[in-house]
């Protein structure tokens, strides 16, 4: 079924709460039995038909070893299970604590009920850390580790700690939520940091993927490009994989005989009567007391469906503990009780309300008998049921009402998409769908069924690891490109025979770390030894060169021994003088009418500035809201290069400026005043941005180039930080002396 682009030798470890199996305790011992949910039956089929193994609880306290033992044994040899032990205050404090009563309510957009607990914080870590403690005694290095959902987000971080060259994917199940509730959480920058221990992070919808993105960028200051985010040093992509269902699994036993008869059965009982179907887990997020007030209202506006339809309300106990979920529980009894005994007759009851679990067979036979399928969920990452109610129409007959607040109605857009909180289009979408025409019925189906088809269970988790293998073969590719330590010897050795050396150094981002504020960037007592101790041998020549204004680099570095480029290659400074010289004669005249565009921008985007140099322009906007400085940049890119056509002048975007300048002016003609004038059997080009891509193209071939930072670049090689090049550049002075 699942056909993967991977090694069949390659072992999947599967990592959720919980296991695909629970274990209970009976008169006669322990009882094992398949767990039921979404994820524990669509990854269950994943984990039968593949070489993997699962990482989980088994739903139970166990507090003797012996009794471990025997269980750990057991699950193994039986279920390729490794079971997590958790005791009675772990449980409390993480599941039914910070996931449960914070992570699901916030997540699902109900922060009224989310409690923000220290105590119950400190669990969640703890058992995050209990499921890396186990993961890695059992991980091998080629594993494919798949961790799933909002109990385990800080795992992808620990793992990547303990078992830093691994290959982890991390899916969640439930939404991600805008920023303007994510940041109500108190830590939110540290299950931001934890999901980036993945190298891939998958969502069901666009919407929750842009979500998180963009809580990446507003709280983390972690921009993406295309998906991809650059965190830590890694590459980590997220994307979208709206998870599917076996739907051959759901047609044939919706076309069994076993299932013919019961619908036959159920017929007998309901005649002619429409039904209505609705199946959900007892939970707030799935609006079934605004369901009920909707069905309530279209029997008030449409009295001549009286008798001849019945609502089947299914509801799963659920968390029956915890006090939200009894007052919900409440709720819904009293409102079926009201509305019964309002609207009842002496041969029919309008809802048939059933508080229980439905086996498989039992659930495809309601599916069956439906004519309407009523899923109306406030909040819902995905749901499943809605797709498992289309996929049982074997004539093609029925109707899916569908909440526009489930991920399924990205896909499922031929059903009648509502708003849940409104009572009135609900009501009416209920007359709709009893009243459509079975021809339509029939074409709306269709097309939905074929879309499951294409795309169902199997092609879900096939996308997701070949997305996941994609990227870390990307991160491998540029890891090839690293300074490796082999390479960084070689380098060194390169410099010690040499007799003429040359060392070409951008200085924001490569030498020094980005700020705000350009002038907060002034060189550390260290920084200016370090590139002392570089230039005091009368074989090397060190040049600096930077985006700044002459005067800047002047007062900053007022010692001779170092060479200084300034405003990209306009002026220049030789080494051993204090005299500037242009490069070009340049006009400012353009000034005049590209000043005022990027005043106007910076005007509409607070944080941002215009530094105007002696040749050039910058809009700086590193201390502006992020996603709105996206916005804006793109729109002053537009403009300015619509504005700049048939011009002598280049629009530069870096990290977080907007440079306009004389096109023939740029760092790699500036070096080559250096290049071409020197015998040089060294030379060395370090830089981290756009800018930089000039100096890299004309290196002479046998040089070294090092870009700061991951990204497509010209250079040879690349660092992580400006404190990797400091390193650098003090192992070169160490091997010297």
């Amino acid at each position: 079924m699942f056909q993967h682009k991977i090694e069949d030798q390659r072992r999947f470890l599967i990592v959720s709460n919980r296991l695909p199996v629970s274990i209970e305790r009976r008169r006669k011992g322990l009882s094992y039995r398949p767990s039921v949910g979404g994820l524990a039956t669509g990854l269950g089929i994943f984990h039968q038909l593949h070489n993997s193994a699962w990482v989980g609880w088994p739903g139970l306290v166990v507090e003797e070893e012996k009794e471990k033992g025997e269980i750990e044994e057991m699950l193994q040899s039986q279920f390729r299970s490794y079971p997590i032990f958790l005791s009675r205050h772990n449980i409390e404090g993480y599941y039914h604590g910070f996931t449960n009563k914070t992570i699901w309510p916030l997540f699902h957009y109900f922060p009224q009920f989310a409690k923000y607990e220290v105590s119950e914080w400190k669990a969640y870590l703890e058992v995050n850390r209990l499921f890396c403690k186990r993961v890695t005694e059992i991980a091998r290095p080629d594993d494919i580790i798949w961790i799933h959902d909002y109990h385990l987000m800080l795992l992808p971080k620990l793992l990547r700690k303990s078992l830093p060259k691994a290959t982890i994917g991390f899916f969640l199940h439930i939404p991600f939520p805008s920023l303007e509730v994510f940041r109500l959480l108190p830590w939110r920058k540290e299950i931001l940091e934890g999901l980036l221990g993945a190298d891939l992070i998958g969502f069901h919808t666009f919407d929750y993927a842009r979500h998180f993105l963009s809580s990446l960028l507003r709280l983390y200051g972690l921009a993406h490009e295309m998906g991809q985010v650059t965190a830590e040093n890694r590459l980590v992509q997220v994307d979208v994989f709206p998870m599917g269902i076996d739907v051959k699994r759901f047609q044939a036993e919706a076309t069994s005989s076993l299932t013919e008869k019961a619908v036959l059965r159920f017929k007998r009982k309901t005649g002619n009567r429409k039904i209505i179907l609705s199946v959900d887990r007892l939970d707030y997020t799935k609006g079934i007391p605004k369901r009920l007030e909707a069905f309530e209202l279209f029997l008030e506006r449409h009295p001549e469906w009286n008798q001849k339809v019945t609502l089947i309300l299914v509801v799963v106990p659920s968390r029956t503990k915890v006090e939200p979920y009894r007052l919900l529980k409440r709720q819904v009894d009293e409102l079926v009780g009201r509305i019964n005994g309002r609207h009842s007759t002496a041969g029919w009851v309008p809802i048939w309300y059933l508080y229980r679990f439905l086996s498989f067979p039992t659930l495809v036979t309601y599916y069956r008998i439906a004519d309407v399928g009523l899923i109306t969920p406030l909040r819902d990452g995905m749901n499943l049921v809605a797709k498992e109610f289309v996929a049982t129409r074997k004539e093609g007959k029925g109707v899916l009402i569908l909440s526009e607040m489930a991920g399924a109605s990205k896909e499922l857009g031929e059903a009648l998409i509502i708003n849940p909180n409104n009572r009135e289009e609900t009501a009416e979408a209920i007359e709709e769908a009893l009243t459509m025409p079975e021809d339509e019925q029939i074409s709306r189906n269709r097309t939905m069924q074929r879309r499951l088809s294409r795309y169902g269970l199997s092609r879900w988790a096939d996308d997701f690891i070949s997305g996941l293998l994609e990227i870390k073969d990307r991160q491998k590719e540029l890891e090839t490109k690293k300074l490796s330590l082999s390479v960084r010897n070689r380098l060194i050795k390169l410099y010690q025979e040499s007799s003429r050396c040359l060392f070409l150094l951008d200085y924001d981002g490569t030498l020094v770390p980005l700020v705000e504020q350009p002038r907060k960037a002034k060189p550390d007592p260290e920084l200016l030894a370090l590139l002392k101790g570089l230039a005091t041998p009368p074989q090397n020549t060190v040049v600096l060169i930077s985006g700044r204004d002459r005067e800047t680099l002047q007062n900053w570095f007022k010692e001779p021994d170092i060479a200084l480029v300034a405003e990209h290659g306009v002026w220049m400074r030789r080494e051993n003088t204090h005299q500037w010289r242009i490069m070009d004669r340049l006009s400012q005249e353009w000034k005049d009418w590209i000043k005022p565009v990027l005043e106007r921008s910076a005007d509409r985007l607070p944080g941002s500035f215009v530094e105007e140099k002696e040749y050039s322009l910058v809009c700086h906007y590193r201390g502006a809201d992020p996603e709105l400085a996206v916005l804006r940049a793109k729109e002053l890119m537009g403009t300015l290069t619509a504005l700049t056509a048939n011009t002598d002048l280049q629009v530069l975007q870096g990290s977080k400026v907007i440079e306009v300048k004389c096109a023939s002016v740029n760092k790699g003609r500036a070096v080559m005043n250096w290049i071409s004038g020197g015998d040089f059997d060294f030379i060395l080009g370090m830089g981290d941005d756009w800018t930089d891509e000039d100096l890299f193209k004309v290196l002479p071939e046998g040089s070294y180039s090092v870009k700061v930072g991951l990204g497509t670049s010209n250079a040879r090689y690349y660092l992580d930080s400006p404190n990797d090049v400091r390193q650098l550049l003090k192992d070169l002075l160490a091997k010297e002396t």
